[in-house]
């Protein structure tokens, strides 16, 4: 393995170069019924079965990064429609946890580009820093306790102290946020700017607000 390459799994292999900048969506537990998720999932997984048939290998890549760009699109904008499920980042105070928390680590574990906290998911936009990439695999190899995997290791920062201060505010046990998650690396600075722009203009799209400014709990940083 290189040196500036770190690898970690979900449901496939991904390749983490070091600076690399991710675009996260993760939602609460419960926001969706399981039959919906199921229903999308399957869909998913038939239709890149289909693309796998595809004998040219860079077409064949581009129809599966497509397709699971749809995918995405189609899940979000079920959770955009959401009447139903859990909302608890409606409340003002718990959304304020979350914000704090993602920028507690800005400049630690990553540089913040963007977010938007949403009733019942958040959108996040970061590049890695290269200095918790190195200091993630001196621990993982140290300790058996620390996944090698970053994004498991940023998102476990987040969701756990998010979940432990939410469920203080809300006086609640349990489960607060969605084991799985959405994630991607920005392949460059033109996909960068529409993940960005989505990010941003979500509460739009949701018709929560009529322009993006308005929208509270939605940042972007202002890099040259």
């Amino acid at each position: 393995m290189e040196n500036d390459t770190i690898y970690y799994r979900r449901n496939m292999p991904h390749i983490l170069p070091s600076g690399a900048t991710f675009f996260v969506t993760f939602r609460l537990a419960g926001s969706l019924p399981k039959e919906v998720v199921l229903r999308l999932k399957e869909e998913q997984s038939k239709n890149e079965r289909l693309l796998y048939k595809v004998k040219d290998v860079t077409e064949r890549k581009k129809k599966i990064d497509d397709q699971r760009k749809l995918y995405f699109g189609k899940f979000d904008e079920i959770l955009d429609k959401a009447t139903s499920g859990q909302n608890w980042l409606k409340d003002e105070r718990i959304a304020r946890v979350v914000a704090d928390i993602i920028r507690l680590h800005d400049k630690k574990e990553y540089d913040l580009l963007s977010y938007c906290i949403m009733p019942n998911h958040v959108h996040l936009v970061f590049t890695v820093r290269h200095d918790f990439i190195t200091s993630m695999r001196a621990e993982s190899r140290a300790t058996s306790t620390t996944s090698p995997y970053i994004m498991t290791d940023i998102l476990r920062l987040i969701k756990g102290s998010t979940a432990r201060e939410a469920n203080k505010i809300l006086n609640r046990t349990g489960t607060l946020w969605q084991h799985e998650s959405y994630d991607r690396v920005v392949r460059d600075e033109k996909e960068l700017n529409r993940i960005i722009w989505y990010t941003i203009n979500n509460p739009v799209k949701a018709g929560l607000v009529k322009n993006a400014e308005d929208w509270k709990w939605s940042y972007y940083a202002n890099v040259e």
